[in-house]
């Protein structure tokens, strides 16, 4: 992996496939990492095969990256996001297309608003009409990957401290994430993402929110149910892969 400065905080990344090819951006989702979200499940071998410039940031907080531990330092617009830009001006990338899962798909709504000059598509994998209401209790998740033992965790708490101690996450930088990076994004403001734009969500997924009624916000939006998966395991699933290739093969 490489790193670089975000704003003083080091950020790292992975890189694979023909630097002059056209670049895809993979933001994973809370808890996880590049190589979790899209090295092991599939994803960076067969974007390569399709001959794109593949680029996976590990976001703060996470996998390589540093470790922050004030929440503010969290925030998916005015942090996360800008993390996701700055990585495209340090590799002198003008525009790219931009994929997020979950929480990496509220940093995708966030970067396509803040500058929709530098993303050619977006795809919203793993978050539908949450991203605009909200999705789970924050507190109950992050106190549960503060706690001294899982111990009588329940639920989502449960779900995310197995998922945290099984990457060997830094607990208390992911409690930090969880609760500053949960800001809602306006309705009003997706009216502004009129790049073409992919809404993958598992038909078992109860955590994500409506995909129809985040594409009826968006101009140009297209909606991928991924059969019999939820939240968790329709990150690497076959459909939702070859539906994004298809997509990208389609937009302009």
């Amino acid at each position: 992996m490489q790193t670089f400065q975000s704003d003083g905080v080091t950020i790292a990344y992975r890189e694979a496939g023909d630097p002059t090819a056209q670049p895809i951006l993979l933001i994973h989702g809370f808890g996880s990492t590049s190589e979790v979200n899209w090295l092991y499940t599939g994803w960076m071998d067969r974007l390569v095969k399709e001959g794109r410039r593949v680029i996976a940031i590990d976001n703060r907080g996470h996998g390589n990256s540093q470790k922050l531990y004030e929440s503010a330092l969290y925030d998916p617009r005015d942090y996360m996001a800008e993390d996701a830009r700055r990585l495209l001006d340090h590799l002198d990338i003008s525009q790219a297309d931009i994929m997020g899962y979950s929480m990496g798909a509220r940093i995708s709504a966030f970067l396509s608003i803040n500058h929709p000059d530098r993303v050619r598509s977006v795809t919203f994998g793993g978050l539908g009409h949450g991203m605009v209401t909200g999705m789970i209790n924050a507190e109950d998740i992050a106190q549960g990957l503060e706690a001294e033992t899982a111990q009588g965790l329940t639920g989502s708490a449960r779900t995310f401290r197995a998922f945290a101690e099984q990457t060997r996450a830094d607990r208390l930088a992911l409690a930090a994430c969880m609760r500053g990076s949960r800001r809602k994004v306006p309705a009003e403001d997706l009216a502004k993402v009129t790049m073409p734009a992919l809404i993958a969500i598992g038909t078992k997924d109860d955590l994500s929110g409506s995909g129809a009624d985040l594409a009826a916000l968006l101009p140009r939006a297209e909606l991928l149910e991924i059969p019999d998966r939820d939240h968790m395991r329709a990150v690497g699933d076959k459909v939702y892969i070859e539906g994004v290739v298809r997509f990208l093969e389609r937009r302009p």
